[in-house]
């Protein structure tokens, strides 16, 4: 039976994390950076802003379909093994988009780095999870995810700025520099785990990962995750437009948003170590209300920017407890389920996207948080009825599947 790397100091795993989390902080630059360039994109291709924007959703496409094929069909490799490959193919699909010169190639890169960037996440949650004790694993998992947070914060406008200065192409080329940054760094801090959170081919782990309770746990976070980006895609016009910010200060605004969003993803995954269930609940609770201010006080900028901070606290503080208990529920079947919750979390982008476009059309920018409230108010009964999903184990689970839920996971080689 495999246990987790440790050392009487800690600091081993603590830099094997470091290294997943600067993993993320590439993943998520490289996903986000796209809409600080897209125009200099469209300038230079010879396409409309809209035909770029098609780079987004192949992102997006690419997270939500490729990440679960690609794991699948991966899922006998070794774990630190699948970091490493996966990185590798992540700087190499950008390197793919510095020479495209031709939209078509371009698009192909995007598509995919959004697979690897499922791949990648599910990876490093397994591994992440591994390298802990059972009850600091929401911690592990808080870090992995803090380096997409931290991202939004400092790699989103470097790379911009990058772009602004340099060409889009050097955008890409910063991201591949990094990646080979945080290659390395795994390479050299990253230990051999000898299982993650799951075991079996791929017919095992399907079986456990496309469960029930899992799916249920992912529609819920569909909703989550569609309430904010109904609100959060047109969130630059709303300061603009109703709240009265200039231009200039809407950056100020979203600073706020994600500085408060990093700091929200690391102390939530402290508290999806003491209830996961019940951080998932209460962070939905949270977003109700900071929706509500930003829709009521609409018209006054220093609630805005609290109403702002409350919601990036829980925007992403809830991702850690959402994937720890997509992965719990999951059993044996934890590390497919692992890209599971990617690839739902990304639905729920589009569709909010999508609605929030909607709701642009139809009711005017000054509505659109209203629309993102109501879906939140829909997410709470299903977040509270998360609650009571059984993960595989339990008394109730092992008196349901009979005596060989008892028997304990064992290393597979």
């Amino acid at each position: 039976m495999s246990t987790p790397t440790t050392t009487a100091s800690g600091s081993p795993n603590r830099l094997a994390l470091a290294s997943l989390g600067l993993g993320a902080f590439v993943i998520g630059t490289a996903e986000l950076v796209i809409v600080g360039v897209l125009e200099l994109i469209a300038d230079d291709l010879g396409v409309s802003v809209s035909t770029a924007g098609l780079l987004v959703t192949a992102y997006a496409l690419g997270v939500s379909l490729g990440g679960p094929v690609v794991t699948a069909a991966t899922i006998r490799m070794s774990r630190r093994s699948l970091l490493w490959l996966a990185m590798a193919v992540f700087i190499a699909g950008n390197l793919v988009a510095v020479f495209a010169g031709v939209f078509g190639l371009l698009v192909a890169a995007r598509v995919l780095c959004g697979a690897i960037h499922g791949l990648f996440l599910g990876a490093a949650t397994a591994v992440g999870t591994g390298l802990v004790a059972p009850e600091h694993r929401g911690q592990a998992v808080g870090l992995v995810f803090g380096g997409i947070s931290v991202s939004t914060v400092v790699g989103v406008p470097l790379g911009t700025l990058l772009g602004q200065n340099l060409g889009w192409e050097a955008t890409f080329a910063g991201v591949a520099v990094l990646g080979v940054l945080a290659l390395a760094a795994m390479m050299a801090f990253v230990p051999s785990v000898v299982h993650g959170s799951g075991s079996g081919g791929l017919a095992a782990q399907a079986r456990h990962a496309f469960h029930p309770r899992v799916l249920a746990m992912l529609a819920s976070g569909v909703l989550l995750m569609g309430a904010q980006f109904i609100a959060f895609t047109y969130l630059a016009p709303f300061l603009e437009d109703v709240t009265g910010v200039s231009s200039g200060a809407v950056s100020a605004f979203l600073l706020i948003f994600g500085v408060f969003s990093a700091i929200g993803t690391i102390a939530g995954g402290r508290f999806a170590d003491i209830n996961a269930s019940a951080t998932l609940f209460i962070g939905n609770v949270v977003l109700i209300v900071a929706l509500a201010g930003l829709y009521l006080f609409r018209g006054n900028p220093v609630l805005v920017a609290i109403a702002l901070a409350g919601w990036g606290i829980v925007g992403f503080g809830v991702t850690p407890a959402y994937q720890l208990r997509v992965i719990s529920l999951a059993g044996e079947g934890g590390d497919l389920a692992a890209t599971l919750g990617a690839s739902a979390t990304n639905v729920g982008v589009a569709l909010g996207a999508a609605v929030g476009g909607w709701a642009l059309d139809t009711f005017e920018v000054r509505n659109v948080p209203l629309t993102a409230l109501i879906v939140a108010v829909i997410a709470l009964p299903a977040v509270f009825g998360t609650r009571f999903l059984k993960v595989p184990g339990t008394p109730s689970e092992v008196a349901a599947s009979g005596a060989a839920q008892k028997a304990p996971v064992t290393a597979t080689g």
